[in-house]
This record gives C-alpha cells, sequence and structure tokens, in this order.
C-alpha cells in the first residue's frame, strides 16, 4: 500500500529490460479468447487487466509497440517479446501474467469466446506433474539456471555477474 492507502502493484517482462508500477484499483480482470488475442500472446488467450483508474508508471524501460487494428496498440519487451499492454480507445490493460504477484488478480468475464479454442475448458482435466517431475526424459533440468528476472523489483538488471 501506499501512503494514501492505495494498493501498489508491479511487474515487468522476462529479462527485467522493462518494469512497471500501478498504484491504485486494478479494474476488471478477464481474458479474451479472440485471435487478435491468441496471436498477440503466443497462448490459448490473452488474460487481461483494466489499470484505467489507476496510475501506470514505467520504473525500467518503456514497451515497444504494435498497432494490432486500427484502434488497438500492443506493448512488449523489444528484447525478450514479452506481452505487457493492451491500449484500446478505453485505457490501459496490463497482462496478469507479466505482474509479480498474478494469482491475486481472478479473471471475471471471458472475451472473445466466437473464437474459443474447443480443448481449453478441458485443461483443467489433464494430468499434471511438476517441472521436475520430466528429469528422466529432460536431464538439462537438474542444471539449469534461470535467466529470468525475479518477481520484485532489482537497482540492477541484469546482475553485475551477467552483464
Amino acid at each position: 500500500m501506499s501512503l494514501d492507502n492505495r494498493p501498489i502493484y508491479t511487474g515487468g517482462c522476462q529479462c527485467g529490460a522493462v518494469r512497471f508500477r500501478v498504484e491504485g484499483a486494478l479494474g476488471d480482470a478477464s481474458i479474451c479468447h479472440c485471435r487478435m488475442c491468441q496471436k498477440a500472446f503466443g497462448s490459448f488467450y490473452a488474460p487481461l487487466v483494466s489499470v484505467r483508474d489507476a496510475r501506470l508508471d514505467w520504473t525500467r524501460g518503456e514497451p515497444k509497440y504494435f498497432a494490432s487494428s486500427s484502434h488497438v496498440d500492443r506493448g512488449f519487451c523489444a528484447n525478450c517479446g514479452t506481452p505487457l499492454t493492451f491500449t484500446a480507445p478505453d485505457g490501459v490493460g496490463l497482462a496478469i501474467g507479466a505482474f509479480d504477484n498474478p494469482a491475486e488478480i481472478v479473471p471475471l468475464i471471458q472475451w472473445g469466446t466466437e473464437a474459443k479454442l474447443p480443448y481449453v475448458d478441458a485443461i483443467p482435466q489433464l494430468p499434471g506433474e511438476d517441472t521436475m517431475a520430466d528429469v528422466s526424459s529432460a536431464p538439462y533440468l537438474v542444471e539449469l539456471v534461470s535467466y529470468q528476472h525475479p518477481d520484485h523489483d532489482t537497482e540492477q538488471w541484469p546482475p553485475k555477474e551477467r552483464s
């Protein structure tokens, strides 16, 4: 919380070149299944949350933008490609997965369901395993070192030893 009791959220891209800070209440969180969002995120759908009534500051770097339609710009990290923003005439949405604590942002509605992939609703019924359960077929996991930015602000990124 800030000094005036407004909630504060932070986040950024995978490589750490772009970081943001949101002060104030987030708007509605949603998932969009439209084909444009599928392609922009390279995924089954785009999880987004509105920040139109909050203050959004870029604390390290800024996104690069692509005009995906006549009314929408999509922001992403130019270094690692992480999708970050959806900017439309009614405001900015941020990618929920780019927040440092995405679990606290719960989608309330689905949009673009005409393009929803037919198997999306069945995904929770698929068998699930922890990452390290795959060591026998992917032995490199034992020695894997993540270069992903941590889920908190850092004074410098990348660390000096990796610069």
